[in-house]
Order: C-alpha cells, then sequence, then structure tokens
C-alpha cells in the first residue's frame, strides 16, 4: 500500500512531499515524491496516562472513538477496575483491548487498595505485582501514589518498586504538591514521572530533578494553561496525557486537541509534536510506530497542523479510521461485577450533632485537589442538613462491597438546588458517593445505583436518570455513541439542578480520592489528604 501527503519527520525535524509504502504492517520506504496532495502524515498520537476505566467504556469500545482523534496508543493505568476485582479486572482489560486493533499498554496497578482508609473489593499485593510485571504485556509499574509510603520506606511499596526495577520497566508516579527533600526521596526511589503537577514551579522543580512531567487535561482535572509555558525549554521530558476522560468528551477530541491549544501559542510543532507523538514510546518502550522506514506503520493524516483534524487512522498498516468513520468492531465480552451491598434507609444518612463548626469539603471546578473549609451548619431537629442558600451540601461515601453504615460529610461548590446526584465511579475504591439537598433524595439515589448494581444518576423533584454500568459498576457494556449521549443527557440534567462545575460526575467521582489533598471522604470516614489521616466532622 502507498500513502501520499506532506510527510512530517518529527525525529528528524523536517516536512516533505513523499509516499510512504506499507508492507506487512510495516514501513517498508519512505521517499520523496512531489504529488498534489497537501494533507499531513504524521506518527500517531500517545495518550501517556489514561485510565480507559473513567471513560466508562471497555477497552474495545474507547478505541473506536479514539482512532477518530488521530490516537493510536495508550499507556492504561487499569487501577480502577484493579481495585474492584483484583488481578481478574487487569486480565479483562487486557483481554477486551486485544480484540481491536489498537495499542493498549497497561500497567500494573501498584496501590490497590490505593490506601488503607478505605475498603476496595481487592488487594494486589508485591507478589502480584512481580507476577503481572513479568508479563510483555505489562509495560511498567502505574502510578505510586502511595508517596507517604515511598517516604517512609513502607515494605511492601519498596518491593512493588524494586520488582519494577527487576525488569526494567519505569514506575509512574504521583505526588501532588510534593516539593523539596521529600520530593529528592521520591524521585530516588526510582520514580520517573509525574501527571499531578498543577502550578508551573511545582512542575519545574520536578522537572529539573530528573522528572518527566505529563501535561494533563482531562474532563476533571485541567492542567494544561499552568503547565503549557515549560513545553518550549522541556519538551524532551514532557508528554501528554487525559488520565480521565468522560464518554461526551471523548466524542469531541483527544491528544489532537492539547496539540492544537499548543501550537495555537505559537509553540514549535516539533516541539509540540514530540510530547504527543515521541516521547511516550521512547520513555515507555512501545511497540509504536514514529514514522520511520522499518517502524511499525502506525501514523495518521490529518488536515493541517493547526487543528490536526483527522482524515486517517492506520495501526500496523491496517486503516481503522477512515472520513468520519471508524471501522474498528465492537467485541464481545463477558460482564465482572462486585456489588454486595443492600438498599439504604433514610435514617442511615442523618448526621447526629448539634456542633457549632464542621469541616466542609471545598470542590475546584477543574482541579482533583480540595480546599478545607470551616462553616456553620445547618440543624433541623438535631440532624445536620444541607444549606442549599450557602451551597453547603450532605455528601455521603457508602461501601458497596459489604452493608456498612454510610459516612457523611459535607461540601462546596456543587450548586444543586434541588434533587441529588450519584455515582459508582468513585475513586479510588469504587464505593458509592452521592451528594444532594435532603437525606431522603440522596437515599434514593443511591438505592438507584445499588438497584442497577452500578451507575450514574440524578433524581430531582420530577424525574430521575441513570446511566447502569454493569461492567465492574464502573463502566457500560453499551457503544461509546450510545453511552456519550446518555452521559450528555444525565450532566445536563445534574446542570439544570443548578451545578456550575464544568463535569459535575466527574468533580464528584474525587471527592473520594485520598490520596489527593486536602480534605476528602472515604466510607471510612473524613479524611485529612496532608496529614493522611482521618479528622472529624465536627471542629
Amino acid at each position: 500500500m502507498k500513502l501520499q501527503g506532506q510527510i512530517v519527520d518529527i525525529v528528524n525535524r523536517t516536512i516533505f512531499k513523499g509516499e510512504i509504502t506499507f508492507e506487512n504492517g510495516n514501513i517498508a520506504s519512505i521517499i520523496e515524491k512531489q504529488h498534489d496532495v497537501n494533507h499531513y502524515i504524521l506518527p500517531g498520537f500517545v495518550d501517556a496516562h489514561i485510565h480507559i476505566e473513567s471513560s466508562m467504556l471497555v477497552p474495545s469500545e474507547f478505541a473506536k472513538i479514539a482512532v477518530s482523534h488521530g490516537t493510536v496508543a495508550t499507556v492504561s493505568d487499569p487501577h480502577e477496575i484493579a481495585n474492584v476485582l483484583g488481578v481478574e479486572g487487569v486480565e479483562f482489560m487486557i483481554e477486551n483491548g486485544k480484540q481491536v486493533p489498537f495499542k493498549f499498554n497497561f500497567g500494573a496497578p501498584s496501590c490497590v487498595p490505593a490506601t488503607n482508609f478505605e475498603s476496595a473489593g481487592a488487594t494486589i499485593n508485591s507478589n502480584a505485582i512481580k507476577t503481572l510485571l513479568e508479563s510483555p504485556e505489562i509495560k511498567y509499574l502505574a502510578e505510586m501514589m502511595n508517596y507517604p509510603g515511598v517516604l517512609f520506606d513502607d515494605g511492601e511499596v519498596m518491593k512493588k518498586i524494586a520488582w519494577a526495577k527487576t525488569y526494567n520497566k519505569p514506575v509512574d508516579g504521583h505526588a501532588p504538591g510534593l516539593r523539596g527533600d521529600d520530593l529528592t526521596k521520591y524521585i530516588d526511589a526510582g520514580i520517573s514521572t509525574d501527571h499531578e503537577c498543577f502550578t508551573y514551579d511545582e512542575a519545574l522543580e520536578k522537572l529539573r530533578k530528573g522528572m518527566k512531567i505529563l501535561i494533563r487535561e482531562g474532563s476533571a482535572a485541567k492542567n494544561f494553561e499552568a503547565l503549557i509555558d515549560l513545553l518550549p525549554e522541556y519538551y524532551n521530558h514532557m508528554m501528554f496525557c487525559s488520565d480521565d476522560k468522560h464518554p461526551d468528551d471523548l466524542i469531541i477530541d483527544h491528544i489532537n486537541q492539547l496539540c492544537a491549544r499548543a501550537v495555537a501559542k505559537g509553540i514549535d510543532v516539533f516541539k509540540v509534536l514530540k510530547a504527543a507523538c515521541v516521547n511516550p514510546v521512547n520513555h515507555y518502550n512501545l511497540d509504536v510506530g514514529l514514522l520511520q522506514v522499518g517502524d511499525l506503520a502506525d501514523c495518521i493524516v490529518v488536515e493541517d497542523l493547526k487543528t490536526f483534524k483527522t482524515l486517517q487512522t492506520y495501526i500496523n498498516g491496517q486503516l481503522v479510521y477512515d472520513n468520519d468513520k471508524s471501522l474498528i468492531e465492537s467485541a464481545p465480552f463477558e460482564n465482572l461485577n462486585n456489588f454486595n451491598c443492600d438498599k439504604k434507609e433514610i435514617e442511615d444518612f442523618r448526621v447526629e450533632s448539634l456542633a457549632k463548626e464542621i469541616r466542609v469539603i471545598e470542590a475546584l471546578d477543574g482541579q482533583l485537589v480540595t480546599n478545607e473549609i470551616i462553616a456553620k451548619p445547618l440543624i433541623s431537629k438535631g440532624n445536620l442538613i444541607s444549606d442549599i442558600d450557602k451551597d453547603i451540601l450532605k455528601m455521603t461515601v457508602v461501601n458497596r462491597y459489604q452493608n456498612q453504615k454510610p459516612a457523611m460529610a459535607f461540601i462546596k461548590n456543587f450548586g444543586l438546588k434541588e434533587g441529588a446526584i450519584a455515582s459508582s465511579v468513585g475513586h479510588d475504591s469504587h464505593n458509592i458517593i452521592a451528594i444532594g439537598v435532603s437525606d431522603k433524595v440522596i437515599c434514593k439515589a443511591v438505592n438507584l445505583v445499588i438497584e442497577n448494581k452500578g451507575g450514574i444518576c440524578a433524581v430531582s423533584n420530577s424525574n430521575e436518570k441513570i446511566v447502569p454500568l454493569p461492567v465492574a459498576g464502573i463502566m457500560s457494556d453499551k457503544n461509546g455513541e450510545t453511552i456519550g449521549i446518555q452521559y450528555a443527557e444525565l450532566d445536563k440534567m445534574a446542570k439544570q439542578m443548578g451545578s456550575q462545575l464544568h463535569a459535575p460526575y466527574m468533580s464528584l467521582s474525587f471527592m473520594a480520592l485520598l490520596v489527593i489533598p486536602s480534605l476528602k471522604l472515604s466510607d471510612k470516614g473524613l479524611f485529612n489528604g496532608k496529614d493522611f489521616k482521618f479528622t472529624s466532622l465536627e471542629v
């Protein structure tokens, strides 16, 4: 097969009119040749860190959409399903991904459970990590979120890192806000990347100390604007990632959008494409071609080098996307789940207290970090209740793996004026998380999720909607187009109920993520992520 266009050779920083020949899935030749074709041919994009599960799609369905944006590969941490189902979940992701022509590069989840301060559905210890890393299908040790474990030389944590070194596989980091001597110790342990930087200065320090920094722009966490000015100087040490991408956002764009935004800022296109295409392949030793003779034929045809609108996508020489049509077919799979709790009663969500002040989680739009604020609670008949006027709403995390009393807290900035929203996508352990204006609607939303053995839902004064997520309680068994439309409708409903957040369900899912400061809620109670210990609701 022959492909003509303006060939973008990122490695040698040249663009020329030419012709590429594919043979047996590889690039057999690249020659300069005059022709009238004006579109551009370049290596495919790589998302350098993503949890496929957060798209609410199984890998095969994720691939169908991703190729439409020129993405040919991902560096995928199956941490979310692993927290629900353990190694069995990791194996499900690998096997399902194999059913389609797309390059999923899975890691061994390093923190299952993410912490000892929450209830997960499984445990992956250092012995299981060794077994995973032995496999050539596992490319790296996924994000080491337990940075306190690294700093205090926790035995299990250090064994996991040691096994990655034994098998010569990179170790991904996850250390938001870590600076100074603690950062140095974290890096010296062998951790090579971080995708959690949310300030320029933090990322700069990590780059100067030898880390690779990933510029993240997902559905909830958006750090592009904070970090992009580092790219012109540090382009050899940076990559692009989405981390978490909800289905409605994935339908619109992917890594291609970050390239377009970077070029629009005047950044040299070769530096941008180095981060988007080349650096992930080199850092993780991926079997992904870079448009060189002898490489695997993984490339894309784009309209221009400004919008990066994808016209065609090739993986191993196979055309998988062509002019607005994905050529990847849906793959059959068997559902796995782990939902073992009973429905709740309204009384389960009472918070008996006469406190004069309480700790409140302050959610920040576009960020995973939260603040802790002190507020005066609204009390009715000895029960702390949502204060709609002050936008301080009651929040719960309900253990989905066994029957347990719901944990309760309060949160600001979700903005609901009526009803409740709930989700069984609750990073990292994926217990049920809900926020609402009353105990009654919170209970109704939680029970709707339990009835469906997983899902995201909204309950208003006049309506209720749920997007069921029967695969591990975190992914749909439907195709990407269907789930994207359903999710967009639910997102719209949450905003009609008052939420002003860009992605209320994505933000909701991170309010139980204990490894991100500062104040979060697990199924075991309110947690201070800075001190890494539980704290009290009452001040």
